[in-house]
């Protein structure tokens, strides 16, 4: 996980750097100076670009980088940006861009194309080619089937090495990321796989039977995308096979589009946080934006009054004593941040398939032992200071009581409500946090306004 987050800071330093240096050229050069920078860009380079930048540089953009480029460009914008670029092109040049594209890349687009031009498309194609658009268009996108290209290579168990390694000299190359062939019966179904390493060391007269590896680590069409990525990260895989339900090889998976996914879900989790899209438009129009948001700001203001209605209800102790008006954030932030620890190692863990409910209550046990553990440690402190702040020795054993009480809360919300909401089919990481907060404030409101109006008013 160390040597994915280096890559991952590596490469967002590449795409500052590309995105600050194409942005210097736009203010400072010609069209024609711009035309010729984007021509020799990766089309992930030119996808960067127009995501970074408001409609009407980017549509200008657009038409003038090269045609050639626009398909595998289309394959990398997010959602938003590609369905933009897509009402601006005419039919015949989003024709001519879905040519050459591999079947996983045209199936991320496919369905985003005008009925017309999808048509026209499916009928330019050969039979083998539309059979698998249409196979990969029938898995969801974040399934090994949606995830899947038909680009690999099988061979058969009774062939030699020899054999073998003549009919990839034939072949004049390989697909890219290929470290592996997979070993297939005539009915196709998979039945282990050779490391090309093995192959090209092996004796010449080796069948290919010894020295195929039978126990591989082949996933089903219908493997969850998050589970793809987890095993291979696991199992430091760099390509497998994907089969259908009954063992027939359909595809392979290999580890650039399993960057993608891990990309994917980091960006999810972390837009989803305060209700956005990983797909979100940075310059989408500000209606459509304010649209969008203000469902999440709703959603924030009921949990927001709620814990105002909780604090209305000891409206006259908080008159009473004014200090507790100054030291009630305190005991909410304290169980906020507590619950959100819990909650964000749940969460992982359930990403990770490292949580179940077969061990949810160990796991419960540990937070509720660290919860009580820290809330002791900090209501001593906070106690202390709020003793000395107000000179009244009761304040402090009061809120040092309402600590304790938020962090225990805390931890059994932080462990309960992710564990509820994937039962619920939620995603976690889009509900749990909103869910979290208003517990930890309720619950550390009501407990210290409740304990300051019996012992001190």
């Amino acid at each position: 996980m160390a040597t994915m987050r280096i890559i991952e800071m590596a490469s967002e330093q590449q795409k500052q750097n590309t995105l600050e240096e194409f942005m210097a050229l736009l203010e400072s050069g010609t069209l024609s100076h711009v035309r010729e920078s984007l021509s020799g860009m990766h089309a992930a380079d030119i996808a960067l670009i127009l995501e970074s930048l408001p409609t009407e540089d980017r549509l200008t953009i657009w038409e003038l980088a090269p045609k050639d480029k626009y398909g595998d460009t289309l394959a990398h914008v997010n959602e938003a940006v590609r369905a933009q670029l897509i009402q601006k092109m005419a039919a015949q040049d989003l024709i001519d861009a879905t040519e050459g594209l591999d079947t996983d890349d045209l199936a991320d687009i496919f369905e985003d194309l005008p009925h017309q031009v999808s048509k026209e498309v499916l009928q330019s194609m050969d039979e083998d080619n539309r059979q698998r658009l249409q196979q990969a268009l029938a898995f969801p996108e974040d399934s090994a089937g949606g995830l899947m290209n038909f680009d690999y290579i099988t061979i058969r168990p009774d062939l030699n090495v020899e054999v073998v390694l003549r009919y990839l000299r034939f072949r004049g190359q390989i697909p890219p990321s290929t470290n592996k062939l997979f070993v297939i019966d005539r009915s196709g179904l998979f039945l282990g796989e050779v490391m090309l390493g093995n192959l090209l060391v092996a004796d010449p007269e080796t069948a290919v039977d010894d020295i195929m590896k039978r126990d591989t680590d082949p996933v089903r069409v219908t493997t969850p995308a998050r589970e793809v990525a987890s095993l291979f990260e696991r199992r430091d895989l760099i390509s497998t096979a994907v089969l259908d339900e009954h063992g027939i090889i359909v595809g392979r998976i290999t580890i650039d589009d399993v960057v993608d996914v891990i990309r994917e879900e980091a960006e999810h989790e972390m837009m989803s946080r305060v209700g956005l899209s990983e797909d979100d438009d940075m310059f989408a129009p500000v209606a459509a934006s304010s649209r969008r948001r203000a469902v999440w700001l709703g959603i924030n203001l009921l949990t927001a009054l709620l814990a105002s209605w909780v604090i209305g209800l000891f409206g006259k102790t908080i008159e009473n004593i004014v200090a507790l008006a100054i030291l009630m954030p305190v005991v909410a932030s304290m169980g906020g941040i507590a619950g959100s620890q819990t909650l964000t190692l749940v969460v992982r863990g359930l990403a990770l398939k490292a949580i179940s409910e077969s061990n949810a209550r160990s796991i419960m046990r540990k937070e509720l032992a660290v919860g009580i553990l820290n809330g002791i440690i900090w209501a001593v402190v906070v106690g202390i200071i709020a003793m000395y702040w107000f000179t009244d020795a009761n304040l402090g054993v009061i809120i040092g009581l309402a600590i304790i009480i938020n962090l225990i809360c805390a931890a059994v919300a932080g462990t309960i409500i992710p564990l509820a909401l994937k039962r619920m089919n939620i995603d976690p990481a889009l509900a749990g946090g909103v869910v979290l907060t208003t517990v930890t404030d309720v619950v550390g409101f009501f407990a210290f306004l409740g304990l300051a109006t019996v012992f001190l008013i």
